[in-house]
């Protein structure tokens, strides 16, 4: 009787503390003010490899978003973060957005996420790439000059040095390539006889495109080309394809240019190699006109009463 008495006193006096709030349990706690930092790697889903750039953006409720940039390693770090549950999102050019809306952040450790990407795959419609070989400034207009070959146009005539609007002149700056003297425009390639040039415009061979040359030479004192009216030329000086058999030392492939096809646009200037002037413009759909003139600045000289020239 007595061992009933004393287990029943025990029962009572257990629930009784149960209800009773104890001076040393837990209180909740507050979150409030308290970050942490969110950080980890970017990789392809396929590759591992880093993804740099990647945008990676964590929502706060009432704070607004908080991001970083993928560095070139692959890795992010965020910091500043509130404690609870948060959606982070990543997105980066070429892959399938990455959202992941239940990441748990606690105050005990950092965050770290590795997250893999997946290539996004879009079907376009068909493409067409044409190329135009004439229109590229960086290659010859003949597809078979593979080696020692140059191409050239208008500005590459006026922006080299003492060019002086000749052609001729302009290739004395060319690596492997001098002049024979400031009163002539010879070209030398490579030590070889200034005879050995070939010069060609529109596929037709010239003998010798100046002023004033000499017989058998390809050069002379003032160029009858006139550099307003070529188009985008080539000038090799070795492996020549076929269709330069002749030449020994170097070759010139002119071409001319066409007319202006949208607007009449008109030139005048004088220069060393003569007073120009030049007309272009349109005629009829597709269709243009350009003339130029050119009167020799030695003949001028010679009119003047300069027998000497």
């Amino acid at each position: 009787m007595t061992r009933f008495v004393f287990l029943l006193t025990l029962l009572f006096g257990l629930g009784f503390a149960k209800q009773q709030a104890s001076p040393f349990a837990p209180s909740p706690v507050d979150t409030a003010g308290r970050t942490q930092v969110v950080r980890g790697t970017v990789i392809d889903a396929i590759s591992n490899a880093p993804i740099p750039g990647a945008r990676v953006t964590v929502m706060i409720d009432g704070k607004g978003p908080k991001g970083a940039i993928v560095q070139r390693d692959g890795s992010f770090k965020i910091a500043g973060i509130d404690l609870g549950r948060h959606t982070i999102s990543i997105a980066s050019i070429g892959y399938d957005p990455y959202v992941n809306d239940n990441v748990l952040v606690t105050s005990g450790k950092e965050v770290v996420l590795t997250i893999t990407l997946n290539e996004a795959f879009s079907q376009t419609a068909d493409v067409e790439v044409v190329y135009e070989r004439a229109k590229d400034v960086g290659t010859t207009n003949n597809e078979y000059a593979t080696v020692s070959g140059r191409a050239f146009n208008l500005e590459d005539t006026k922006r080299y040095a003492g060019a002086l609007g000749d052609p001729s002149r302009m290739a004395q700056n060319f690596a492997g390539v001098v002049g024979a003297n400031d009163s002539r425009n010879d070209i030398v390639v490579r030590g070889n006889s200034p005879a050995g040039m070939l010069w060609m415009m529109e596929g037709m061979i010239i003998p010798n495109p100046n002023h004033f040359g000499s017989l058998g030479s390809t050069g002379g004192p003032v160029s009858m080309l006139n550099n307003n009216v070529l188009d985008k030329s080539d000038f090799m000086t070795s492996a020549f394809p076929a269709m330069y058999g002749n030449a020994i030392s170097g070759a010139f492939d002119l071409q001319m240019r066409k007319g202006n096809t949208d607007r009449h646009e008109f030139v005048g200037q004088i220069g060393f190699n003569g007073f120009e002037f030049g007309a272009e413009g349109p005629t009829w759909e597709g269709s243009s006109y350009l003339v130029n003139y050119r009167y020799s600045t030695l003949g001028i000289f010679k009119a003047l009463g300069d027998r000497k020239s």
